[in-house]
């Protein structure tokens, strides 16, 4: 799918965003008192999410009315409902409309991009109608970002949906080269037993069970300036390995390579805006599928990572952070001026903050306040936990360097976060993102299935970051 706004030469319906107030709603006089009155009899009390469509004289349709419901009372509150205006595009009749008005203190271009990540369906395998309602761009937004953002969006939806019997490690690859074909970048792929020749070993371990090769992708972008390095996590389905996971547990893992999608969809969006020319954007992701197999790796195995640093394997279920350990040791060697790495990776995660909060680890204050006013400020939310020191003793095992599964269960986030930080040190600045990629239950501008998490929030921050 493409995401589009409607033409603004094309005749469009006016569709007016109303607030309660202390009685009734203020109507504006625009509409006339025959609306108004109808408004009245209609019951419409601008709730959040109401619309009362209005008639005209002669029994066609001359616009609508939208609750937008009260002001809100902080501005940096987050308001309990992201992309209201998402509503409209689900409730309105097809064809074209605008905002007529421009209530205090609503976000328009908050409003205008979940009004395009509303009209989003995966249809791979299914007629879905989506909503035929378009809205024009209103005056004064950058139409080409808030596009180049829903297709960032559209793009990392499109992959996690997708089943991972058409979305193995070489479909990714596949998906990976024609976004670098898009946008003149170069690609190259380490795949099956040449990532041993390459050291890559706890890559070809994980992976070397699986119906395709393992692989290891690694997109450059042309471009003069900071040197930016997103890591995703590209496990395509996870079984748990011989640590097997029960059926319910592996229903929804076909999403596990949602940090390899979010990461996409952000290189989407930077090149569809042209920014990567201002940085040297380089793409890196472990593809794999972690399977079982007579040859897979086993509970108890110590493998022996790129940086050199041995692991003890407690849990083959627990093989994401072992893939990224090699990704990350690769973009480390480079020093960028920041690292970034995006997973689905723990469950204590989902735990401590749900499904559509993710945590983030950064060892820098002033590069985590932005990147976390950046997600406030543009509806994308990210929530910062530490990279708590004492428990560095709780993945150092007795007989290796690192156990990629502690005992006992407590902060399991933190502590695969302290995983990978032991692959990093020579980037300037490093932050990982702990990412669910999944939206359990529709709601507004988001259906249930595929989400993208963390990406607006990353490139908003990136003007203050790597100035």
């Amino acid at each position: 799918m493409i995401p589009e706004f409607a033409d603004s030469d094309a005749p469009s319906l006016p569709l007016w965003l109303i607030r309660p107030g202390e009685a009734e709603p203020v109507l504006p006089p625009e509409i006339g008192p025959f609306a108004a009155n109808w408004a009245r009899a209609q019951g419409f009390a601008a709730k959040p999410g109401q619309v009362c469509l209005l008639p005209s004289a002669e029994g066609g349709l001359d616009g609508a009315l939208f609750g937008i419901g009260p002001e809100p009372a902080a501005a940096d509150r987050p308001a309990r409902e992201r992309f209201a205006l998402a509503r409209a595009a689900e409730a309105l009749p097809a064809g074209n409309w605008h905002l007529a008005n421009r209530p205090q203190g609503f976000d328009l271009t908050q409003g205008a991009l979940g009004w395009l990540f509303a009209q989003y369906r995966f249809d791979r395998y299914k007629r879905i109608e989506a909503p035929r309602a378009r809205i024009v761009c209103p005056d004064g937004l950058d139409r080409d970002r808030l596009i180049a953002m829903a297709a960032g969006e559209y793009l990392a939806r499109d992959l996690i949906n997708t089943p991972a019997s058409d979305m193995g490690p070489g479909e990714l690859e596949q998906a990976a080269r024609e976004l670098a074909q898009r946008h003149g970048a170069e690609i190259e792929v380490t795949c099956g037993d040449d990532l041993l020749a390459r050291n890559f070993p706890m890559i070809h371990a994980v992976g070397r069970a699986g119906a395709q090769p393992p692989r290891l992708i690694d997109i450059r972008f042309p471009g003069e300036g900071p040197r930016l390095t997103l890591v995703g996590k590209g496990v395509c389905f996870d079984t748990g390995g011989l640590d097997i996971k029960p059926s319910a547990s592996m229903a929804l893992m076909k999403k596990d390579m949602g940090g390899a999608a979010n990461v996409l969809g952000l290189a989407e969006t930077l090149a569809r805006l042209g920014l990567h020319r201002a940085m040297q954007l380089r793409i890196l992701i472990p593809a794999v599928e972690n399977a079982i197999s007579a040859n897979a790796f086993r509970p108890g195995d110590v493998l022996t990572s790129r940086k050199g640093l041995t692991v003890e394997v407690n849990n083959t279920d627990a093989e994401g952070r072992l893939v990224l350990a090699d990704a990350l040791a690769l973009a480390d060697e480079e020093a960028p001026d920041l690292l970034v790495s995006m997973a689905t990776l723990t469950g204590a995660a989902r735990v401590a903050l749900g499904p559509e909060l993710p945590p983030f680890f950064c060892d820098d204050d002033a590069l985590a306040a932005t990147i976390q006013g950046a997600g406030r400020a543009h509806a994308d939310p990210v929530w910062r936990l530490p990279f708590w020191e004492p428990y560095e003793a709780m993945i150092e095992p007795a007989i290796a360097d690192l156990d990629n599964a502690p005992s006992g269960g407590f902060a399991g986030a933190i502590t695969a976060a302290l995983f990978l930080r032991r692959f990093t040190g020579q980037a300037r600045a490093y932050a990982h993102f702990d990412i669910y990629g999944w939206q359990p239950s529709a709601a507004p501008g988001r259906p249930k299935g595929g989400a993208g998490q963390a990406m607006r929030a990353i490139l908003h921050a990136l003007p203050e970051i790597l100035r």
